[in-house]
């Protein structure tokens, strides 16, 4: 188990510390997120040992293009967040306040084993944000790591600095959700604060070993103007580094914002040019087929490295970490050769 992330207050109400909500709570009362509950002046994870389900995803689906590429990943969540986006894109579990959606039960144990078993090269907390999951997701990577898997992480990164370091000392790669490059839009959209999400962002690029890739869901009308695009990829250049995987994915009418049009893959490829123009070097679109948006690029010499359609790798022309053209390393974590998984999605009862 990792270390203690509450404390009792003054007032014998109970402070939860995994996220910047830092919810204080009464006896019985459940934080923002629902899944973290004050019992007897402790917060106890009242999701743990239990999922919404497992399934074996493509690693890219995460999206991961440079984290072993075109490998397995038995992908599982549990229910409830800590952020309340109006344009939930996995409400139904997100936002779920029922137990009957967690009933498959599995041990951190039995997920690596079945994991093992199915030959998967990775395990993702995904579907809801594993923050608030933080004890389930770390046991359960500590047994992934035992038997040689790696660890991956689909996140909106609004963890406190005090939670950062049990949660990704555990975890070999994340996808943070950069939702947008406004404090309006996350306060009136997600509830939540942009600035939390930009340190954590930093924190992983360089405080950890983690490896980073980065998503922005383009949703028309809200965040999907020109400046503050441009204004975004300059951040992640100057701050991180023209390095860093970005995926510009697209939007569909969901939860409570049914009424905006899907993101248009023009829309997308605009947000790319941008971030090329921006300097950022690995820019990808997503959640549309855009071959040139899913191919990854030599950052040096432009030569076609990995071609995709969808999740299905065509060609790959890399040596180990090496363009094969000009020996130019490529950011990211590789294997000697790529996975085979293809598109498949395959749903998995670990039972139990």
């Amino acid at each position: 188990m990792t270390g203690r992330h509450w404390e009792v207050l003054h007032d014998g109400r109970v402070q939860c510390n995994i996220c910047p909500r830092l919810c204080k709570l009464n006896e019985g009362q459940r934080g923002f997120c629902f899944v973290r509950k004050n019992v007897d002046q402790q917060i106890k994870l009242t999701t743990y040992g239990r999922s919404s389900g497992f399934c074996v995803d493509p690693i890219e689906k995460k999206p991961l293009n440079h984290f072993y590429p075109g490998t397995s990943v038995m992908s599982f969540g549990t229910a409830g967040c800590n952020l309340g986006c109006k344009f939930c894109q996995n409400w139904d579990i997100s936002k779920a306040r029922q137990m009957d959606r967690v009933m498959n039960q599995a041990t951190p144990l039995k997920i690596a084993k079945a994991s093992e078993q199915l030959k998967c090269k990775s395990v993702a907390f995904t579907y809801n944000d594993p923050v608030i999951f933080l004890e389930y997701a770390t046991d359960t990577a500590k047994a992934c790591h035992d038997l040689g898997l790696k660890t991956v992480a689909v996140t909106a990164g609004y963890i406190t600095k005090q939670a950062r370091q049990d949660f990704y000392s555990v975890i070999d790669a994340v996808n943070i959700d950069l939702k947008a490059f406004t404090q309006q839009f996350y306060r009136k959209l997600c509830f939540a604060d942009l600035d939390e999400v930009l340190d954590t962002i930093k924190y992983v690029y360089h405080e950890t070993d983690t490896w980073l890739e980065i998503t922005n869901l383009v949703i028309p009308e809200h965040n999907d103007n020109n400046d503050e695009i441009r204004r975004m990829c300059d951040w992640i250049v100057e701050n991180l580094s023209d390095q860093v995987p970005v995926h510009f994915t697209a939007f569909h009418p969901d939860y409570k914002m049914l009424k905006l049009p899907r993101t248009s893959t023009r829309t997308l490829t605009t947000a790319r040019n941008i971030a090329i123009n921006a300097g950022l070097k690995y820019p990808y679109t997503g959640n549309v087929h855009d071959q040139p948006g899913d191919t990854t690029r030599c950052g040096n010499c432009g030569n076609m490295l990995i071609l995709r359609d969808w999740y299905q790798l065509k060609q790959y022309n890399m040596n180990n970490n090496m363009c094969n053209k000009c020996n130019h390393i490529i950011p990211g974590v590789f294997d000697t050769k790529p996975g085979d998984w293809g598109n498949k999605r395959v749903k998995v009862d670990i039972g139990s």
